[in-house]
């Protein structure tokens, strides 16, 4: 009888980070922020729970909201991407109603919790991150300070809209340094004239007129 195959309870975090599609730094972010399980072996390497792995596999979180982009050919202008992260649904939609509205006409995503978002921005970073502080579960502090070591938001500009003052904020340990931070209500002026410096920085679609 022929022996029977048994599969590891666990894997390296280059295995990891083949199977979600994400670079080894990632998934070390993912394990400090509590996403994934993992240990660490006597030579200190770290180990990777299957399981954690394949129940982020199956969450394949989607953004609640988005504004599909233009297909674009290789090495073309491509449209400003932007996302926001915001349990509140009411002002997600205020979110999308006015982005849309901007003149570069960006591309929007919008996400109501920090767990799906750090997912979708270890494949990549948008061009511009706007984020809540207070949500349930994850909150905006921790997702930022995971966000600040990741490779994947080394060109993302991101600010923070939030109903805490700067006291409050400082009590909860601050923020990564660079991130402008906004009060609510959310100021759209401000915000679009964010979005415009950025495009004068780069190589994006500009509206056809």
């Amino acid at each position: 009888m022929p022996p029977v195959a048994v599969e590891k309870s666990f894997c390296t975090t280059r295995e990891a980070s083949t199977l979600l599609g994400v670079s080894v730094g990632t998934v070390q972010l993912w394990v400090e922020s509590g996403l994934l399980q993992a240990w660490k072996t006597a030579g200190g390497h770290r180990r990777v729970m299957r399981d954690s792995v394949e129940s982020l596999l199956h969450k394949a979180p989607q953004p609640l909201l988005a504004q599909t982009n233009d297909s674009v050919l290789p090495n073309q202008p491509r449209k400003l991407h932007v996302m926001v992260v915001e349990d509140d649904a009411a002002l997600l939609r205020l979110y999308q109603t006015n982005l849309s509205r901007w003149p570069m006409h960006p591309k929007v995503t919008c996400v109501d919790n920090a767990v799906s978002a750090l997912m979708m921005l270890g494949r990549g970073g948008p061009d511009l991150l706007i984020a809540d502080l207070n949500m349930p579960g994850m909150d905006g502090f921790s997702m930022l300070r995971v966000l600040s070591k990741a490779p994947e938001m080394a060109h993302t500009t991101i600010v923070v809209v939030s109903g805490l003052d700067a006291g409050a904020i400082a009590v909860r340990g601050g923020l990564p340094e660079g991130i402008e931070v906004l009060s609510k209500p959310i100021p759209f002026d401000r915000l679009v004239d964010i979005a415009v410096d950025l495009v004068k920085q780069g190589s994006f679609q500009l509206p056809r007129l």
